[in-house]
Formats: C-alpha cells, sequence, structure tokens
C-alpha cells in the first residue's frame, strides 16, 4: 500500500504559535511511518514553509497547499494534520481555505471551528440544548457601557475576557469597582468583542472529548487547581497550576459532566480533538468555552488523558488522519 503524505501544520497568528509547535513536534514523532510519510509545515503571519529533512524552509505555494522541492518534485499532501492554536486554524479561515481548493485536513469544519472561537455564540447554541453557563454582558469595542449598572447585574467579583482569543490571553478578574476599566481595556488589547461573566465559585474541570473509531468518548476530566486567582496563560503553560486526573469528584457528578461535555460536542457537529472548560457549582457543570485545537505538547491536559484513558498518542494521531482520509 502507498504511504499516504501527512503535513503536521504548526505555528499560527498569535502569542500561541510556540505552543503549536510543541504539539506540532509530538505529532510528528508520533504518527505511524509505516503507514505515513510524515512532513512538517510552519503557517506564520509573514511566511508559510515546509521544513525538508536537512532543516531548510521552503515555501509552501499557496495555491494548492504544495510545496516543490529542490530536485523540482512537487510534494501535495494526502491529510493535513491541523494543531494551530488560535487564528488562523481554531477559528476556520484556515478550514475555510483548505476546503476551496480541495485540500483534506483533520478536525472540525470551519463553521465549527468558526462558533467555537466565538465564546458568546458558542455559549448562545448550547444554551439551546440546556447546556448552562455563566450570566454575562456582551461589549464591541467602542460601545459606551456602565460600570455600575454592569456591576449590579453581575456582582463582583467577576470576570471580564476577550470574546475570541486562546490560551486564557486577556483575561482578568476584576474584585473591585476600580479594575473594572482596566481590565476591560486589557481584553480589548486582544480582541474586538469582549465577555464579562459573573463569578462562578466552583472547580474548574477540563474535560477531553474526541471521536475515537467512530465514537465520541470523553477521555478525561481533569480538575484545574490554579496556583493564582484562575486558570491564566501562565497557570496553562508556565507550571502556575496543578492538574489533577482524574478530577475529585463523585460519581453522579463525573456522570452529569461526561454527559453534558459529548452532548456540547455532538450538539455542535464536532469532529477530532476537542477541550471544554467548565466550572462544577453545587453539583451543576456550567460551561466556559471548547476549544477545538487544544495544546497537545507532552505537558498538555489531553494528551494526559489519552495516557489514563489507555489510547496511544499514535493511535489517538492515526485515528484522525484515517477520518481525514475518509472525507469526501
Amino acid at each position: 500500500m502507498k504511504k499516504k503524505n501527512v503535513a503536521v501544520v504548526m505555528g499560527g497568528y498569535s502569542d500561541e504559535y510556540k505552543v503549536s509547535l510543541k504539539s506540532g513536534q509530538l505529532i510528528y514523532d508520533s504518527l505511524d511511518r509505516d503507514l505515513y510519510n510524515v512532513y512538517k509545515v510552519v503557517i506564520l503571519k509573514d511566511e508559510w514553509y515546509f521544513v525538508d529533512d536537512r532543516d531548510q524552509n521552503l515555501p509552501i505555494n499557496k495555491a494548492d497547499f504544495s510545496v516543490t522541492l529542490e530536485s523540482d518534485y512537487k510534494v501535495k499532501f494526502d491529510v493535513c494534520f491541523n494543531i494551530i492554536h488560535g487564528k488562523p486554524g481554531e477559528n476556520g479561515e484556515l478550514q475555510a481555505y483548505w476546503d476551496t481548493i480541495g485540500q483534506k485536513y483533520t478536525g472540525c469544519g470551519f463553521y465549527q471551528s468558526a462558533l467555537t472561537f466565538n465564546k458568546k455564540d458558542t455559549l448562545a447554541v448550547l444554551s439551546k440544548y440546556g447546556i448552562p453557563s455563566a450570566k454575562s454582558v456582551y461589549l464591541r469595542k467602542g460601545d459606551s457601557y456602565n460600570a455600575d449598572e454592569i456591576i449590579a447585574e453581575l456582582n463582583l467579583p467577576l470576570f471580564v475576557k476577550p470574546n475570541q482569543s486562546g490560551s486564557s490571553l486577556g483575561i482578568s478578574k476584576v474584585k473591585v469597582k476600580e479594575d473594572f476599566a482596566k481590565a476591560v481595556d486589557f481584553a480589548f488589547a486582544e480582541d474586538d468583542e469582549i465577555l464579562i461573566e459573573s463569578f462562578l465559585n466552583g472547580m474548574e474541570v477540563s474535560v477531553g472529548v474526541v471521536d475515537f473509531n467512530g465514537e465520541t468518548i470523553v477521555l478525561g476530566i481533569t480538575e484545574i487547581v490554579p496556583h493564582k486567582e484562575f486558570f491564566d496563560y501562565e497557570a496553562k503553560y508556565e507550571g502556575a497550576s496543578e492538574e489533577i486526573t482524574p478530577a475529585r469528584i463523585d460519581e453522579e457528578t463525573r456522570k452529569k459532566v461526561e454527559e453534558i461535555a459529548k452532548k456540547a460536542y455532538n450538539s455542535l457537529g464536532m469532529s477530532g480533538f476537542s477541550r471544554s472548560e467548565f466550572i462544577i457549582m453545587n453539583g451543576i457543570p456550567y460551561m466556559l468555552e471548547m476549544n477545538t485545537n487544544p495544546g497537545f505538547s507532552p505537558a498538555s491536559i489531553l494528551p494526559q488523558q489519552a495516557k489514563i484513558y489507555g489510547i496511544s498518542i499514535k493511535d489517538l494521531c492515526g485515528n484522525e488522519v484515517q477520518k481525514a482520509l475518509q472525507k469526501n
């Protein structure tokens, strides 16, 4: 059987590109070389390039997402393994481009990516399926707002966060009114839309959900114990949190979290890797957001959960490639 060409596509346009490069390296190392010719492709704002076996960078032809090697041999990819966190790989832009040129890729389609990258719209859709979330106020850059009215509606403390940003960038926990305007400006520095959410006083959990061998499964529920006020960028990527898998919850709550996480995944028509964040308060899981291209470095939550579940990284990644190959 002829080996399929798989491009592991990493990088991105946001501050998350460094994490994506680590995630891409793990996937590159894990894919079965008996089945696939595996290549690295890096997408950055100023260049898209292919990394050859001598670590030289060759430009990607954006007309058909191919690369021409020095011998004038053109390489086309049977599948692109998308592991870009943030833009353009997690907000639908890259998927829409690949759809246009007929390139197969892993993970969900452009609509699901665009929807889940928008926290407000995701939570609005999921509310129709009975999935609860925090009370919130939505603002666009330039909107006038009354801090007193918002605080009266949501109460302190509250969270201010960008509506479309990954890795907990631009988030603040506001405890006193004097810090509100600064938090709003901080969030608007990341995005032109922000969400102001009521504080949910409970346990934060991160739930990995994938479709594996034709079945939607919960890989695990990880309890997040931040050493700081909340699970921010430093807590996620610089060790300022404790991540406990499986989470310390009772059986009834575990079943409830698994049920809601799977319901959210299926309701949105998801495919591929996902990691959903919830706050469990009084036994009820409240949805915060869904990541469709979560961190996949060796230290990331999803690979840890897969290991505990008993699925190897090789099988998890191979499953993604096989699904992509079967797409029309």
